[in-house]
């Protein structure tokens, strides 16, 4: 019978084991605290809400904080969005249809490319399919994308389709574009 006894002792669930040493600990501490004087006990509880009062409240600040930090970057974004949308219908498409002859025998995608690395804008994949190209970038500045696009239009480039987005994480404005000519 000792033998069955000792198996089921060892065979008992690892929380019970955790649950005696907190049982334990609980009773170390009450017997600890009984001890106090009842001016230690309440200099010891005043602390104690002190602290959970400047954490908890510490930490609703800081989150309210971040909420807010994130709120007004999604509210800047928007607004470069629209922004950026609203300058497309601005452009004169006609200021850029004066083309030299020389520039009629560089193709498409290689003066887009010229056009995307002098801004500044590097590593643009340009495709050009038919009388259409399509480029992608990543850029982190709006002023920059704007600017170019901007300025392809003014070169003579009817600007199709548009699509930008930021990445989150790094903020950089994704930047996928169709042109036709």
């Amino acid at each position: 019978m000792n033998i069955l006894q000792r198996r089921v002792k060892r065979s008992a669930p690892a929380g019970s084991a955790l649950s005696a040493r907190i049982t334990k600990y609980h009773d170390m501490v009450w017997t600890r605290w009984q001890l106090l004087s009842a001016r230690d006990q309440m200099a010891l509880a005043a602390l104690t809400l002190f602290l959970l009062l400047f954490i908890g409240g510490y930490g609703g600040y800081s989150l309210q904080q971040a909420a807010k930090k994130s709120k007004e970057n999604y509210q800047t974004q928007v607004a470069d969005y629209f922004w950026l949308r609203a300058q497309a219908g601005n452009i004169d498409t006609r200021a850029g249809s004066d083309v030299d002859q020389n520039e009629t025998a560089i193709p498409p995608a290689s003066r887009i490319s010229t056009a995307l690395n002098g801004a500044g804008i590097n590593d643009a994949q340009v495709v050009a399919t038919g009388d259409t190209v399509q480029l992608s970038f990543s850029h982190p500045s709006q002023a920059v994308v704007s600017t170019t696009l901007a300025q392809l239009e003014q070169q003579g480039w009817q600007l199709t389709q548009l699509s930008i987005l930021q990445d989150a994480i790094t903020k950089q404005l994704q930047v996928q574009a169709t042109f036709s000519t």
